[in-house]
């Protein structure tokens, strides 16, 4: 029996539902569980409790730096490789530059969101910029009163009307409010671009035994959009597929986790 585990939400209960219907249809047994919250399910894998768990990027390097043996990346979505985090202003804005920011108001993601929020103020650090110190302001979506609980769209819309000078979107999110037409394709105009991370990943124990690893791996890259089982599943996790999983792109991710006291 393989338990897998993750937070508790809508779309990990369908997604859930999907994967354990799918591996039982390829003789693999499967049980799932969901737990309050994401340090619950670091808990719990860390424990040894489950021997997969479809982490988010922040729960995988917390895993990572807490086992002598470091767990295994089993499968990722296809939008998980080569994230990316823009920075965005107003087509006719005098931005070209990070360092044109020194001045200027800049609004980011949620705290706990990893591309928007950790990353976009680490980038920000790391190109020269002290937050606190050059802007005019800083803040976070959790600091501000918004109409919207999308943090990322909270950020374009404060651009786009100029109560923000510059701000920070997940190229996958700008792409999904492009195509949805929440923002106009011409609205925002990105100005720098951070090099490319790993996202989220399903995580396997590191003593799994080599046979049922490949059987999962298999599995995992098996979910098609053509069988009804399998467009559950990816509908529910917003790709497009499945694949096998990678063990680099989180270094950037770990560096600004540790500097921010965050594992």
């Amino acid at each position: 029996m393989v338990k897998l585990g993750g937070t508790a939400t809508a779309s990990h209960m369908t997604a859930f539902q999907g994967i354990e219907s799918h591996f039982k249809s390829l003789g693999i047994d499967l049980e799932w569980v969901l737990y309050s919250d994401d340090i619950a399910v670091v808990d719990a894998f860390v424990a040894g409790e489950i021997d997969m768990a479809w982490n988010g990027p922040l729960n995988y390097v917390r895993i990572k730096q807490q086992l002598e043996d470091e767990c295994r990346v089993i499968a990722m979505r296809d939008v998980d490789f080569d994230f990316v985090t823009h920075f965005v202003t107003r087509p006719g804005s005098d931005i070209l530059t990070v360092e044109d920011l020194i001045g200027k108001k800049f609004a980011l993601g949620k705290r706990g969101s990893v591309e928007a929020g950790l990353l976009a103020h680490y980038f920000l650090k790391q190109s020269g910029i002290n937050p606190k110190e050059d802007l005019a302001a800083c803040t976070f979506f959790d600091q501000r009163q918004s109409s919207t609980s999308f943090d990322q769209k909270d950020v374009a819309e404060r651009v786009i009307s100029g109560e923000y000078d510059a701000g920070a979107i997940s190229g996958r999110a700008l792409i999904d409010m492009v195509e949805k037409g929440t923002v106009a394709a011409d609205a925002l105009r990105v100005f720098w671009t951070s090099p490319g991370y790993s996202h989220c990943c399903f995580t396997a124990q590191s003593d799994m035994e080599p046979t049922l690893y490949r059987q999962l791996e298999e599995a995992f890259e098996s979910v098609d959009a053509s069988d009804p089982t399998g467009k559950s599943i990816l509908d529910a996790e917003a790709c497009n597929s499945m694949s096998r999983g990678v063990s680099h792109g989180w270094e950037i991710l770990e560096k600004a986790a540790l500097e921010q006291g965050l594992i």
